[in-house]
Protein backbone atom coordinates (compact mmCIF):
# COMPACT_ATOMS: atom_id res chain seq x y z
CA UNK A 1 0.00 0.00 0.00
CA UNK A 2 1.16 3.65 -0.83
CA UNK A 3 1.51 5.67 2.52
CA UNK A 4 1.52 8.44 0.05
CA UNK A 5 -0.90 7.78 -1.74
CA UNK A 6 -2.59 11.54 -1.81
CA UNK A 7 0.49 13.32 -1.26
CA UNK A 8 1.23 16.64 -2.91
CA UNK A 9 5.24 18.40 -3.30
CA UNK A 10 5.73 20.86 -0.92
CA UNK A 11 8.71 23.31 -1.30
CA UNK A 12 10.30 24.41 1.64
CA UNK A 13 13.63 26.76 0.81
CA UNK A 14 15.34 24.60 -1.86
CA UNK A 15 13.71 21.24 -1.25
CA UNK A 16 11.02 19.44 -2.56
CA UNK A 17 9.08 16.98 -0.68
CA UNK A 18 5.86 15.13 -0.98
CA UNK A 19 3.70 15.05 1.67
CA UNK A 20 0.27 14.70 2.65
CA UNK A 21 -1.47 18.46 3.23
CA UNK A 22 -4.12 18.36 5.63
CA UNK A 23 -7.12 21.07 5.44
CA UNK A 24 -6.12 22.80 8.20
CA UNK A 25 -2.27 23.93 5.97
CA UNK A 26 -4.58 25.09 3.32
CA UNK A 27 -6.41 27.29 5.35
CA UNK A 28 -4.27 28.71 7.02
CA UNK A 29 -3.62 32.20 6.98
CA UNK A 30 -0.27 33.19 4.97
CA UNK A 31 2.49 34.76 6.72
CA UNK A 32 2.39 38.49 7.27
CA UNK A 33 5.60 40.35 8.58
CA UNK A 34 4.48 42.74 11.13
CA UNK A 35 4.72 46.15 10.47
CA UNK A 36 7.09 48.34 12.39
CA UNK A 37 5.59 51.73 12.58
CA UNK A 38 2.27 49.96 14.64
CA UNK A 39 3.34 49.36 18.04
CA UNK A 40 0.91 46.29 19.49
CA UNK A 41 0.47 45.02 22.97
CA UNK A 42 2.28 41.77 23.00
CA UNK A 43 0.52 40.86 26.60
CA UNK A 44 -3.04 41.74 28.17
CA UNK A 45 -2.44 44.20 30.57
CA UNK A 46 -2.88 48.23 31.99
CA UNK A 47 -1.24 51.26 30.11
CA UNK A 48 0.28 52.89 33.62
CA UNK A 49 2.00 55.83 31.27
CA UNK A 50 2.38 57.29 27.65
CA UNK A 51 5.50 58.90 27.36
CA UNK A 52 4.75 60.25 23.85
CA UNK A 53 2.03 62.77 22.45
CA UNK A 54 0.84 62.80 18.39
CA UNK A 55 2.81 64.50 16.68
CA UNK A 56 5.77 64.19 18.58
CA UNK A 57 9.18 63.02 16.51
CA UNK A 58 10.87 59.84 18.24
CA UNK A 59 13.88 57.56 17.30
CA UNK A 60 14.57 53.99 17.63
CA UNK A 61 14.62 52.85 20.97
CA UNK A 62 13.07 55.87 22.48
CA UNK A 63 10.34 54.92 25.69
CA UNK A 64 6.99 55.24 24.36
CA UNK A 65 4.63 53.89 27.64
CA UNK A 66 4.61 51.53 29.87
CA UNK A 67 2.47 48.18 30.14
CA UNK A 68 1.66 47.07 33.06
CA UNK A 69 1.49 42.97 32.61
CA UNK A 70 1.36 40.06 35.53
CA UNK A 71 2.95 42.74 38.23
CA UNK A 72 5.89 43.93 35.53
CA UNK A 73 6.29 47.30 34.21
CA UNK A 74 6.83 46.87 30.76
CA UNK A 75 8.30 49.87 28.81
CA UNK A 76 7.64 49.85 24.96
CA UNK A 77 9.74 51.33 22.87
CA UNK A 78 9.68 52.13 19.64
CA UNK A 79 11.25 49.79 16.82
CA UNK A 80 11.44 52.78 14.01
CA UNK A 81 12.37 56.45 13.65
CA UNK A 82 9.25 58.22 12.53
CA UNK A 83 6.80 61.01 13.92
CA UNK A 84 3.98 59.79 15.68
CA UNK A 85 0.61 59.82 14.08
CA UNK A 86 -2.04 58.46 16.67
CA UNK A 87 -2.27 57.16 20.32
CA UNK A 88 -5.08 54.40 20.26
CA UNK A 89 -5.43 54.05 23.76
CA UNK A 90 -4.89 56.32 27.31
CA UNK A 91 -3.51 56.28 30.82
CA UNK A 92 -5.28 53.25 32.94
CA UNK A 93 -6.92 51.51 29.76
CA UNK A 94 -6.91 47.87 29.85
CA UNK A 95 -5.35 46.19 26.49
CA UNK A 96 -5.59 42.52 25.19
CA UNK A 97 -2.52 40.98 23.51
CA UNK A 98 -2.18 42.23 19.94
CA UNK A 99 -4.19 45.74 20.80
CA UNK A 100 -2.75 48.43 18.43
CA UNK A 101 -1.41 51.26 20.93
CA UNK A 102 0.49 53.44 18.61
CA UNK A 103 0.53 54.20 14.66
CA UNK A 104 3.52 56.01 13.13
CA UNK A 105 4.66 57.82 10.16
Amino acid sequence: MDQLKNSETLRLYTGFYKTRLNARFRTRKPYKPDDPKIVLSFIPGTILDILIKPGQPVKTGDGLMILDAMKMQNLLKSKVDGKVKRIAVKKGDKVSKGTILIEMD
